[in-house]
């Protein structure tokens, strides 16, 4: 410990990196090793198929950190931004719009999803945490009603507020970690995301792991085949003993950290479950426009437990730290 403490902040964030890259390699070896050997049966195939799909949303949540550190505060604003509009486009795909739906949409693309990002770079953080919330759903619906089109406005309204909550306001959040002010922590932004990013993964996994270690009926079943309160409770568990071990790369006491990321880890499993009951609503297997054809994982399933952790995570430390 101390010859970590010893390094500098660029030292100590791009030691991260080697011991996270490296841990994910590993685990891609074992996978790997894993589908050499004939599965066992229908259950163990669809695990693979599980945990290949986590551990694929880990690389890409780790690349996305490395690229976020890379390019700086600006440059992970400008990153994040770009890919909430890419999730938002991503969501409005599978909605329901009508011609006078196209003012609400340039909008929502074009005004309020880059001012939330304008608003999170600038650490104008009282006005960021309520400009989707209150100012865009207000305006929107307004916007909306002006083009005269009354046929399933609630419906339509409320579809395109729903995915710039989870798009913009939820993925907005995570730049908005790396530019938290703490005392004595400057500089040291990348290690709250990590913890963020590993929280939130390992108790996604653990969750899928535990549902199918304790076989339990799924609490609703309709949505999601192993989501039960006993596998979250696991993945809850799980992600708040990860974020305790972590605590030293953190401004957090060991107790504070494991709550923490018990707030984080509880939040992106649930987030997990909404988005695929969005899904089964949809009539589709993965997010995306090409998915039902080629299979493929979309965005939102890879960043859905971020966009609902991160916002948890954020404004839990300003209230509890009293950040500005």
């Amino acid at each position: 410990m101390g010859w970590l403490r010893s390094l500098s902040v660029e030292q100590q964030v791009g030691l991260l990196f080697v011991v996270l890259f490296g841990v994910l390699a590993l685990a891609s070896a074992g996978a790997l090793l894993w589908n050499l050997r004939e599965p066992r049966g229908d259950r163990e195939r669809r695990a693979r198929e599980r945990f290949a799909r986590d551990l694929r949303a880990v690389w890409f949540g780790a690349v996305l950190f490395w690229l976020g550190w890379l390019s700086g505060a600006v440059g992970a604003t400008l990153l994040f931004g770009v890919l909430a509009f890419l999730a938002l486009r991503e969501f409005v795909t599978l909605m329901h719009t009508r011609r006078s739906d196209h003012r609400a949409l340039l909008a929502a693309f074009f005004v309020i999803l880059p001012l939330q990002f304008v608003l999170a770079g600038g650490r104008w953080f009282n006005l960021f945490s309520v400009f989707i919330p209150v100012y865009a759903f207000i305006a929107l619906p307004v916007i909306s009603a002006l083009a005269g089109d009354p046929e399933r406005f609630l419906e339509r309204n409320a579809k395109l507020q729903w995915g710039l909550m989870v798009c913009a306001f939820g993925l907005s959040h995570v730049p908005a970690l790396l530019l938290l002010e703490f005392r004595g922590y400057g500089g040291r932004g990348a290690f709250l995301l990590f913890f963020l990013v590993v929280v939130a993964a390992l108790a996604q996994i653990a969750q899928e792991l535990a549902s199918h270690a304790l076989r339990r009926r799924p609490t609703v079943r309709a949505i999601s085949r192993s989501f039960s309160w006993r596998a979250w409770g696991a993945g809850v568990l799980v992600g708040a003993v990860a974020g305790a071990a972590l605590y030293w790369i953190t401004p957090f006491k060991p107790w504070q950290a494991f709550a923490m990321a018990a707030l984080a880890g509880g939040a992106g499993q649930m987030g997990e479950l909404v988005m695929k009951a969005l899904k089964k609503d949809a009539g589709v297997q993965y997010w995306g426009p090409q998915a039902s054809v080629t299979g493929a994982v979309g965005l939102l399933d890879r960043i859905a437990p971020l966009a609902f952790s991160a916002p948890v995570f954020f404004h839990s430390l300003r209230w509890y730290f009293s950040l500005p």
